[in-house]
This record gives structure tokens, sequence and C-alpha cells, in this order.
């Protein structure tokens, strides 16, 4: 984990330091270990550095060539690197260093921007060429490492600026940017929970998409245009062919484990996230088959006292069946709620997702004692593990084959059920079930999904909103449906999960909540050749006969406690419903105060008063909701008005 910054001037003129300073003061916390600033005629590079790899002065950035031709800065891990490295020795290259950032470097230089294709890991990097005037930047496969950028207009007829940052608030310091909500993007918030590539909550920045290129090309008298291209897309066959199970399973398992050890290597400590889920049970049984049981394996859980919320029990019993070294920290309703502000801070663009306070604490939690965490992101995307898969399944029946009067029967009989703030209450899932009629496949999986549904926004927001993002939000996904090489209508729910909501929400919950503290987050789930294996697989193989992760769950067979293979599926949720009728309802009142909301013109203020009404009396569980309003007001407070 580390943070980088950079701004570019066509014109030559010297970079303001104090601004590149600020850029780069506001990602300090993903690099609390060095601190690096560069400088060229109308170019500044800025890093913050976390030790991982090569904990000398030799590793530190921004890095400059042999020849001093080319300089990058540089986020995450190149996990195939001694490869790369030893190919480019024989290539004539040598090495100063034993950090990643040189082989980037170095192989950059030697394929230029063919580079994407020799990596494996998770990065973003950006790389100023002094050859060509010109900057080219990329962000990893699964879009694990961010990367926001803005060309920045000035007056008088100069060229606009180019600045880019591994985080959004990084860019607010260059004068110029334009700071004002980008409406389009708030619609596209509602909808998501958060804001998908290639817009920002900011009407001047844009962020890279996972697997895209950057390239500007620079010049006095050049505009400022940059060109993307994407370099991957998910390996989804014409045709899946047929695989026995066994086979799978053993070769799931095989992939899992190199997974695993290409991200044990570390010359810092490192451990595991583990919720007692099948993911992350799975990633440490496979570190446990590389290294054996004791110490060397560090595990760590968060205990909740809410008890419909709390796995802890589960990620014991996986610990001491694996003989792990097991940190459990016990968080109740206030310590929850007492994160709220910090968390507020460092997500510098609205994300409705509420686990991330408890990553944020699990994150905090796991830096005392170690540098480096694995984590089971991406097994719920590729193997079908969400509740929205089964419930796919469900959706063809009820709404392509029942009667409409029926469909009208079981929405009254929905509405009549009790409100029960409990994680995933029968109640709240019959009532985002019931939203996806009238549609299919990824459209129908995004409105279960949705806080608001689009013709709900338009109700809620203000005309004014509205007319200046007129369109479908959702269309998205009409776009990603062109795009894709999917053909199976399941692999085509694999892609959208892939490519939407992991790539635009875990991971970047994931980055935010470890990026705050300084622990670096590795997921080898998302490994290429395990992503590839998935992509390529069967899809009665990912779930079948109702069992969700079929095959994951076969290759786990015998390696984890049997009850942990038939738990359901439990998110790393907080009692938000709850919350926002006790200790949370005056922060909740104050935020979406009726005047508040009209001054700012973004709602429309009956409409949320109504949904905290419904809420706290008990008529309606709004939970969803009212958090997203909730989440992008503290946004506004924090980072709107500034």
């Amino acid at each position: 984990m580390c943070g980088f910054v950079g701004l570019v001037d066509p014109t030559g003129t010297p970079i303001d330091p104090h601004v590149l300073q600020q850029m780069n003061r506001a990602v300090a916390p993903r690099g609390p270990d060095a601190e690096g600033l560069w400088y060229a005629p109308g170019v500044g590079l800025g890093h913050r550095r976390l030790k991982i790899i090569d904990l000398s002065e030799a590793g530190a950035q921004p890095m400059v060539s042999a020849d001093g031709a080319c300089t990058v800065v540089f986020n995450g891990e190149v996990y195939n690197f001694m490869d790369l490295r030893a190919e480019l020795m024989g290539l004539g290259h040598s090495f100063r260093s034993r950090s990643d950032t040189e082989v980037l470097l170095c192989a950059y230089q030697q394929w230029g921007d063919e580079v994407v294709h020799h990596l494996e890991g998770m990065f973003a990097f950006a790389i100023w060429d002094a050859r060509s005037k010109r900057i080219f930047a990329a962000r990893d496969r699964m879009g694990k490492k961010p990367l926001y950028f803005a060309v920045v207009k000035r007056h008088g007829g100069l060229p606009s600026l180019f600045a880019f940052a591994s985080e959004l608030k990084a860019l607010l310091p260059v004068p110029g940017l334009d700071r004002a909500v980008c409406t389009p993007a708030l619609r596209q918030y509602l909808t998501f929970q958060y804001v998908p590539p290639p817009l920002t909550i900011f009407a001047g920045a844009h962020k890279l998409d996972a697997a895209q290129c950057l390239s500007v090309e620079l010049g006095p008298s050049s505009p400022v245009v940059p060109r993307l291209w994407r370099y991957w897309d998910l390996p989804f066959p014409t045709n899946h062919v047929a695989m026995h199970p066994d086979a799978a399973a053993d070769n799931l398992w095989a992939l899992l484990t190199r997974a695993v050890e290409r991200r044990l290597v570390s010359d810092v400590p490192l451990g595991v996230f583990l919720s007692g889920g099948i993911d992350s049970s799975a990633v440490a049984a496979a570190m446990h088959a590389l290294l054996g049981s004791g110490d060397r394996i560090q595990t760590f859980s968060m205990d909740f006292s809410d008890l419909t919320y709390d796995e802890s029990q589960h990620a014991r019993s996986v610990a001491t069946f694996l003989g792990c070294k097991h940190h459990t920290q016990t968080v109740d309703a206030n310590t929850l709620l007492n994160a709220l502000p910090a968390v507020s801070r460092f997500v510098d663009e609205p994300l409705a997702d509420a686990s991330i306070i408890p990553t944020y604490l699990l994150s905090k939690f796991a830096r005392q004692h170690v540098a480096v965490a694995l984590g089971g992101d991406g097994g719920d995307e590729l193997f079908e593990g969400y509740p929205t898969f089964a419930a796919d399944r469900w959706g063809r029946l009820f709404f392509d084959h029942t009667p409409a009067p029926l469909q009208a029967l079981a929405r009254t009989v929905a509405r009549a059920l009790p409100v029960c703030t409990d994680y995933f209450s029968l109640g709240f899932k019959a009532h985002q079930f019931l939203r996806g009629g009238g549609i299919s496949g990824p459209r129908r999986h995004q409105r279960w999904m949705a806080s608001f549904l689009p013709e709900e926004q338009h109700t809620l927001l203000h005309d004014d909103v509205l007319a200046a993002s007129a369109g479908d939000p959702l269309r998205l996904l009409d776009d990603r449906a062109n795009e894709t090489r999917a053909k199976d209508p399941r692999d085509r729910l694999l892609d959208h999960y892939v490519r939407f909501y992991l790539a635009g929400d875990v991971n970047v919950k994931v980055d935010r909540a470890a990026g705050a503290v300084g622990l670096e987050v590795r997921a080898p789930f998302l490994d290429t050749d395990l992503v590839t294996f998935a992509c390529q697989l069967p899809p009665a193989l990912r779930s079948q006969s109702g069992i969700n992760k079929f095959v994951l769950k076969r290759a786990l067979k015998g390696r984890l406690p049997p009850e942990i293979l038939l738990r359901k599926k439990q998110g790393f949720g907080v009692p938000v419903a709850a919350w926002m009728k006790g200790p949370l309802q005056g922060m909740l009142r104050d935020e979406l105060d009726a005047s508040k909301l009209r001054r700012e013109g973004f709602f429309n203020p009956q409409v949320v008063q109504t949904l905290i009404y419904e809420h706290t009396s008990g008529l309606r569980d709004r939970r969803k909701a009212l958090w997203t309003l909730l989440s992008f007001e503290r946004w506004f407070s924090e980072y709107g008005h500034a």
C-alpha cells in the first residue's frame, strides 16, 4: 500500500512545490514510512511509501531509470517481479535494488506500453517518459489499486494542467479543479451505492477503470487529451468445455495455493483476515498448506456484540482447526459509531457500503501486528456466492412465469411482513426481491442491489438535478453488455459482479479502509490464473442443486471443518437499521434536516423526511435508502463545501 500524485504543465513551467506537497500530504496515510518528491521542467511527482519489499532506500520513489529517461510512481505489488527480473537481466538490464518498482521501470523501458501484459499483481502506476514528453499510466486487471485524474482548464489561453493521484481528495489542491458535484455521478451513486468509472463525484475529475491504460502526449501547443484503452478483459469462452467436478476442484485448489504463495512475498510480517466464511477460510487453509501450523500464520477477526451480525465463533473454529495464532477484537455499537467520523474523512467519494466501518476497524486492529494481510475478496463474485445468484433462479420462475394477480398478491404479503432490523431480515429480502420485476440479467440484479431505482429518483431528486442528469443511470450495464465476451447468461452475471460490485465497491472499500491505517491487503482470488479458471468453468460447477460455490467447497473438503462448508453466506455487515432507530437517529436527523437539504438543492426534503419517519416509527425498513443518503451528506459535509 502506497500513494502517489503527479502534476504536469505542458508549457514546461516549474510545478508549484506547495501544491504538489499538499497533494502528496493527502495520501500520506497510505505510505507512512517515507516521502519522495521529484521535479523536472513542467513535471512534479510525489510518493508516499509503505515499505513491504526491499526496505532500503534503494526502493524509494519516485524512482528514476538508470539513464534518467523515465521516472515512475507506483502503488501495489508485482507478484511475478522475480521472474521478470531474471528475464530482463537476460535481456541486458541491471538492477540497483531488490524492489518490484525497479523491475516495473525496466520492464517499461523494454516493452513500452505492452508492459502491462507482462505484469501479474495489483497495481496502479504512472511513468513520465522524458524522451516522448508523455505520461503513461495503468491499473491492474481486477481494479485493486485506484487511479484518479483530471484535465484542469486554465485562463489566459494556457494549455490545461494534467493531474493524477491514488485518491480523489489528492486532486483537490490543484488550482482550478471543478469541484461541483457531478449530477450524473450522483444518480449513479444512488443506483450503485458508489460512483462507477469513468465519472467521479466531482465534475472535474475522472477515474481509470480496471484493466485500463492511459496516455497523455504533452506539448506547449497541444491540447491535453488523455487516451484510454482496455488491455485485458475477463476471458469467457464461447462454449464451455465439460469438466469433471473432482478434476475442477483439484485444479482450483492448486491455483488458489499458487495464488496465496505469490502473495506471501514480503519483508515484513503478514497475516490473514478471517471472517469464518468460505473465502477467507480458503485463503487461510491454502496458507496452512504452504506454511504448516503454528505462529507463522496470524489470523484476525471481529467479535460483534450483536449476535445476528457476529461470525467470530466460526473464525475461531477455522483458526483452531488450522492451528493459527488467532487475534479477535470485540466491538460494540459505540465502537462502530465512534469510527464513523474517521471513515467519513478518508472516504473521499460517497460509498454507501456500511461494512467499510468494520473493515476499517479490522484493518486498524491487524496493523498493530502485521503490515500485510491476505483476504478472501473475489470468491463470491467468481463462484456465485451472493444470495442474489440463488434469487436469480427464483426470479426467472416468479417474474417470468407467475401470473400478474399472484405477483400482486406477493407484493401485498411482503408489505404486511413485520419490520425487523436483523441482518438480512425476511422483510428486507422480500422488499428488495420484488424490485426486480419486468427486467432480467444484470439490470435485474442491480435493481435488487440499488438504494434508489431510477424511477424512484424522479421524486427524490430536485428538478434541477434531474434536468442536469437526464438519462438512465443503468445505461452503463448496457454498454458493458456490448463489450463483454460472456455469452452464457450466468457468465454475464459473473461479469457484472466482477466489473461493477467487486471493482467499484468491494475493492474500493478495502483499499480506503486499509489505506487509512497503512496496511496492505492482498486478494489471492483475484489472481489472473484463478480468475481465468473461474471464467472457463462451466456455470453448473460454480453453483449446483442449490449449493453455492459448489466446486470451491468441493476443493476445500477435508481442509476445513465440515460445519464451515455447510454455512450459509453472511456478509460483513453492521446493524445500521437498528442504529437509525437508536444511537444514530440524532445524526440522521441533523444530516438530513429539511432546511439543510433545501439549501444544498440535491434532494426533495419532503421525500427524505417521509423515509425517516417510516423507518424510525417502524412502518417500513428504509435502512438502505437512508444509509445511502446519510453517507452522501456526511461526504458532502466533509468535501462538498471545500
